[in-house]
């Protein structure tokens, strides 16, 4: 864990001695918490390949430079290869030479940069060209395929690893520990709901030899704060509809901004201006609802979704969220604005399906068609989700 030893206190300049002291509290919470020894860093140098055995977790929200990290690394693994004498002694173990990169992206996440080459590794503003070190995965499986037919790279980038199964953190800490080789992961930590993203994510945390977090400016119009959120959004007639607590936990998707009210947006947002609508209702009301469909009374769960679709200010929801944000002292209306998104029933629906696992196959199709659902778009962000009907 990140400790400030006591000569550095005494020597360091007050400013530098608050921001400094500020780290240790940080990391002293984080291990609270049940986070592993980590090492802090608060700025990039060039990269080190000399130093083997790394497993690099890349963190912070969409638009914070998570994959231009990687890109810089590319870069400099371009001029290191120039290095010659001793310099592929100190880089390489076993074969393989930490100056040589790979990239490796999901093949969920292709679609993200459709304007780009097949080989790019690409960011927000450009792209590296990778050649033949680039790949597009399904699973851990497919990793260890691809390692085992590059023996002499020595250095993995793997983009938004979190979209993998668990088992590809003891994958690369066994390839890691065994070789030397060193893996980078970009990769957001926290959902649009601001948790954990989830269990490949908290294992790639306990795993992780170092990380770099990574913040952005709030884009929120009126403000200039920094911000660690990824906020999900809809764009309806032109409005800003926060998602719904229980949306879709990944939604596959361009960057482009959307107007589809079943397509969502993206930004980064500061602790203020991050809305999570539904939260409570979630836990107080639908997740119980499953539990008793669960049991074998589906009867209370369909009469709620069939408001929502139908008649939403029926519904047990549009009662939460009325007196939740609109009949208090201050009223915040833009969270009301997230009833407007299309198939909110569906959402509901895949959360108990997909993510709760209170709702069974058989109830997800009997409800689909009693209701008249959209079981195109379900289906769509099930498959996201790993889940098929």
């Amino acid at each position: 864990m990140f400790k400030l030893p006591s000569v550095i206190r005494r020597l360091v300049a007050p400013a530098v001695l608050g921001y400094l002291v500020a780290m240790e509290q940080e990391t002293q919470l984080l291990k609270s918490l049940g986070f592993p020894d980590l090492r802090f860093h608060s700025a990039f140098n060039h990269f080190d390949f000399k130093r083997s055995g790394r497993r690099i977790l890349v963190i912070g929200p969409m638009g914070s430079g998570k994959t231009e990290y990687s890109a810089r690394v590319w870069r400099d693994s371009q001029v290191a290869q120039k290095k010659i004498g001793s310099v592929r002694e100190m880089t390489t173990a076993l074969g393989a030479d930490r100056r040589k990169v790979f990239f490796i992206r999901s093949l969920l996440d292709k679609e993200r940069f459709p304007d780009y080459p097949a080989d790019a590794l690409p960011y927000r503003n450009g792209y590296e060209r990778c050649g033949r070190y680039t790949a597009d995965i399904r699973d851990s499986f497919e990793l260890e395929s691809v390692i085992a037919q590059h023996p002499e790279v020595g250095t993995w980038i793997i983009d938004e690893a979190a979209f993998y199964e668990e088992r590809l953190a003891y994958v690369v800490e066994n390839d890691s520990r065994r070789r030397g080789t060193v893996f980078i992961f970009p990769s957001l930590i926290l959902n649009f709901r601001r948790e954990i993203f989830n269990a490949t994510a908290r294992l790639l945390l306990e795993t992780a030899t170092d990380i770099f977090p990574l913040t952005a400016y709030c884009e929120h119009a009126e403000c200039l704060e920094d911000s660690l959120n990824t906020y999900r959004y809809y764009l309806v007639d032109g409005q800003e509809c926060p998602a719904l607590y229980f949306d879709p936990l990944i939604i596959v998707g361009g960057d482009q901004e959307k107007t589809d009210p079943r397509e969502p947006n993206y930004c980064t947002r500061c602790d203020v201006h991050h809305y999570l609508p539904a939260k409570d209702y979630t836990y107080l009301i639908l997740k119980p609802l499953g539990e008793k469909a669960a049991a074998g009374d589906l009867t209370p769960l369909r009469r709620e979704l069939e408001l929502m679709r139908g008649d939403t200010q029926r519904s047990e929801l549009y009662r939460y969220m009325r007196e939740r944000y609109l009949d208090v002292e201050e009223p915040k209306p833009v969270m009301m604005n997230a009833l407007r998104v299309a198939c909110i029933a569906e959402k509901a629906l895949s959360f108990l399906y997909a993510e709760q696992n209170l709702v069974s196959r058989q109830q997800v199709i009997e409800l689909v068609g009693s209701l008249g659902l959209d079981r195109e778009y379900l289906e769509r962000r099930l498959r996201d989700n790993g889940r098929v009907l």
